[in-house]
């Protein structure tokens, strides 16, 4: 009897799930990369060469889901079972869809195919990039729009408290065609910084970013051109890849881009970048591409020059069989951080060559 009493309950549980159109993914990613990182000191030699052989951080398994024609889903975890998408949709009206959960953000775009630091893309060093945020999204065609998770960063919580009273907001526009293709981005979000102790003044962070590119296709070469400018952009959670955040890249947190305080005075910092891929498809199974991205900014703050990051790179992504990838990829990464009046002035680097394996599945 209670073998039989578990097999219903199997059974009941089950036949929802069966309803559905349930579609699994998967897709194995291992970087073998020899990486050579110099901190260019001259107190000592801080050189350096790291063998990189693990799985990508960004190696995943997850699905999509279709209830029906309005409602479906999906859901997407990573190597160390994080959760990296986990969504509801329904679909409406003339194709018209709203999402619900955690997903790519609207202004997500991917214009570069560099492989290195977990299929990098030039994320953070000339591309705009916010990851996978909890939202509500609205999308009607080429358009979104959403209203997104606040980001808030406290620079000093033994003064302050923080308060968010709305999401961020953000919205994109797509045009494509089979020769062309353009997008329009922005974003704006605000929160406060109430004063803990008597006589600290309030605060309020704002956060804003506008962006655009766009490519084109002839015959067997592509040019993929963007760029962003913006805010406070650490504050709304851009993306910058830190070894404090678990980049391959190893050159410490030189582009947080987020909002400092001086004198209970709120100092923004404006950050702007831009991004250019070339690549020629020379056969199924070869596409070489090469590409440059650019990052800066620099906080309103007395005696204060800016920060840069820039990354160069050449690759070579080879099909050995459906679902079968190797792409060799070599790269150069330099930072040049806020060091006003340092003599000299340290340009802090990254060199690296070797491979990303990828098998789907």
């Amino acid at each position: 009897m209670k073998k039989l009493f578990i097999i219903f309950a199997v059974i009941c549980l089950a036949a929802p799930a069966m309803a559905a159109d349930w579609n699994f993914y998967g897709s194995e990613r291992f970087k073998t990369f020899s990486v050579k990182q110099d901190d260019d000191t001259d107190a000592h030699d801080a050189s350096q060469t790291n063998t990189l052989w693990d799985n990508a951080a960004n190696a995943r398994i997850g699905a999509t889901v279709k209830f029906n024609d309005q409602i479906g889903g999906g859901f997407e975890v990573g190597n160390t079972i994080n959760k990296r998408k986990l969504f509801g949709t329904y679909t409406f009206g003339n194709g018209s869809q709203l999402l619900l959960g955690q997903d790519y953000a609207p202004s997500t775009t991917f214009y570069s195919g560099s492989v290195f630091d977990a299929d990098g893309a030039l994320l953070g060093i000339g591309e705009f990039y916010e990851g996978r945020v909890p939202m509500i999204q609205l999308k009607m065609e080429g358009f979104k729009i959403a209203l997104i998770k606040p980001t808030a960063v406290n620079p000093d919580a033994t003064l302050y408290n923080t308060k968010t009273t709305f999401p961020e907001i953000e919205a994109a526009y797509d045009m494509k065609s089979d020769m062309f293709h353009a997008r329009g981005f922005g974003a704006y979000q605000t929160y406060d910084l109430d004063g803990i102790a008597s006589g600290t003044d309030d605060l309020t962070v704002n956060s804003y970013v506008i962006g655009g590119g766009g490519g084109v296709v002839l015959g067997a070469l592509y040019i993929n051109l963007g760029a962003h400018y913006g805010q406070n952009l650490g504050n709304m959670g851009a993306y910058a890849p830190t070894a404090d955040g678990g980049s391959d890249i190893g050159l410490g947190q030189y582009l947080k881009n987020e909002m400092a305080i001086e004198n209970q005075n709120e100092k923004d910092t404006t950050g702007w970048g831009f991004e250019g891929v070339i690549g020629f498809n020379a056969s199924d199974m070869l596409t070489i591409e090469a590409g440059y991205g650019y990052e800066y900014g620099e906080e309103d703050l007395d005696n204060t020059d800016g920060s840069s990051l820039y990354q160069m790179y050449l690759n070579a992504a080879i099909t050995v069989a459906p679902g079968f990838m190797i792409v060799p990829e070599v790269g150069y990464i330099e930072a040049d951080p806020e060091t006003y009046g340092a003599s000299p002035d340290p340009n802090p680097s990254t060199t690296y060559f070797g491979a990303k394996w990828q098998i789907d599945f």
